[in-house]
């Protein structure tokens, strides 16, 4: 990869900054030296990281004051030194508990994660991880991930809430959610958590104490989010919080009410519901913007991080509880607790450049994909993420061109091409698409997976042939 033609990533920033050490990816014991200043003309350094200044939120239902900085346990770290998300190989349990540590003695205590992240592995890790604190030290937040009809049966639902329980070492939870409402409408919704009682059991366990606020995380058709708040309005259940895809792209530049993040925020506000954010960097994208993009942001903050102007974006409206991060290395952890301690809100000024930005983005043929990996695993072996990975990457980089007598066409195919084979093996790549649609349904973006690999295999076929 030639790194002169790519937007700095945040692990190349902080390593600008001197916060990265030698974590190459796999090390993540320790802090790095604190001689080391940060650019820009700051004056700080790695310890100066501040233990006592996050930004907190309160949450009225309950009162409990949450980190603005959430941590989402699902790209923990493996042995292999990827995320968890990513690899075959199993969770690094030190590096978690190191990271875990970390967190809580610089203020974050939002802890969220799920039966299904990280292939299982989530939980366990994270109550291993968190269970060496006071419980009173941190709130821990879980889903009912029933996505497969076996789970729909009550029983099989109220069994994934128990084991919940037991992997997290905990005798209640503070945040649950139904997990991933809207693909499938309403009928879906209706046979996950309705007509077999469970929404009914989760409002027992809530005054119960076993569970102490009651939410749901939503994707996908928005008539399903309007039906759950037309509910809550109804007096039928309390949310006591919702969590939402929001960013600075999905608040005004993405089509229909489902990706529009300002309506979504908007409804809850109406209703003084907290919000919790999801995707506030879509999956990575807004910390690898195109050159020209990135550079203007940096223009005008020069000392922060790419990544940094979408937290505070996400931050700056007053109806968030917590923003979530899937941090799999340090730097990203110490990067985002330097911007949320404490936060400082956008400005107006700020704000339109980041609708112009989004605006701009919008332009580019990018695959709206995050790489949450729900679409996985693919029947045919297919490494779906990764495929619109690499043709994501090749666009911000100008290796995607539309005819053989572009300038630079010799250069972009080759960089497409090799770097295809590296990252993604031929066995899983688009060719091998039959079509099938199993991944669609599930896909939280709504991206038509088939049409896209269907289109990226045409392309990479002409380049081939070229």
């Amino acid at each position: 990869m030639d790194n002169n033609n790519i937007s700095l990533d945040r692990r190349g920033f902080i390593r600008r900054l001197g916060l990265g050490g030698a974590l190459a990816g796999a090390t993540l014991a320790g802090c790095t030296p604190a001689a080391k200043k940060i650019a820009g003309g700051s004056s700080q350094t790695l310890s100066d990281i501040p233990t006592d200044r996050m930004t907190y939120r309160i949450n009225h239902n309950t009162g409990d004051s949450v980190s603005l900085l959430g941590y989402g346990m699902m790209r923990l770290p493996t042995v292999s030194g990827q995320s968890g998300r990513e690899s075959d190989s199993s969770i690094d349990q030190d590096a978690v508990n190191e990271l875990v540590d970390y967190a809580l003695a610089h203020g974050v205590n939002y802890f969220d994660t799920s039966p299904m992240y990280c292939k299982g592995e989530s939980e366990n890790a994270t109550g291993i991880a968190l269970s060496r604190h006071p419980r009173d030290s941190y709130f821990i937040a879980t889903k009912l991930s029933n996505f497969a009809p076996s789970t729909w049966p009550i029983a099989e639902s109220v069994k994934m809430f128990e084991n919940s329980l037991r992997y997290l070492r905990t005798d209640y939870v503070d945040y649950l959610l139904l997990h991933a409402v809207g693909g499938g409408g309403i009928p879906t919704l209706n046979d996950r958590f309705i007509n077999n009682g469970l929404l009914g059991y989760l409002k027992k366990e809530r005054n119960g104490g076993r569970i102490r606020n009651l939410g749901f995380s939503f994707h996908g058709d928005v008539e399903v989010y309007d039906h759950l708040l037309a509910m809550h309005d109804a007096g039928d259940v309390h949310w006591d919080f919702v969590q939402i895809q929001h960013n600075y792209v999905d608040w005004h530049n993405r089509e229909g009410n489902a990706k529009r993040s300002e309506y979504l925020y908007g409804e809850l506000e109406k209703r003084n519901i907290p919000a919790v954010i999801m995707e506030p960097l879509l999956g990575g994208r807004l910390s690898h913007l195109p050159d020209h993009l990135a550079d203007t942001l940096r223009g005008h903050r020069p000392d922060r991080s790419l990544a940094s102007w979408a937290f505070r974006f996400a931050g700056t409206h007053p109806g968030i509880l917590t923003v979530l991060s899937g941090m799999t290395y340090m730097e990203h952890l110490q990067d985002n607790i330097i911007t949320y301690s404490p936060l400082e809100p956008c400005s107006a000024e700020e704000m339109k450049l980041l609708d112009h930005t989004a605006t701009l983005l919008d332009r580019y043929p990018l695959i709206p994909c995050t790489k949450c990996q729900y679409c996985m695993p693919c029947p045919y072996g297919l490494n779906i993420p990764a495929i619109f990975e690499h043709y994501n990457k090749c666009v911000n980089e100008g290796n995607v061109t539309e005819s053989a007598n572009d300038p630079g066409y010799a250069e972009a195919r080759r960089a497409y091409l090799i770097g295809y084979d590296r990252s993604v093996p031929r066995l899983r790549q688009a060719s091998h698409c039959t079509g099938c649609g199993e991944c669609e349904p599930h896909c939280p973006q709504s991206i038509k997976i088939p049409a896209r690999l269907r289109q990226i295999d045409r392309y990479v076929e002409e380049l081939k042939q070229n």
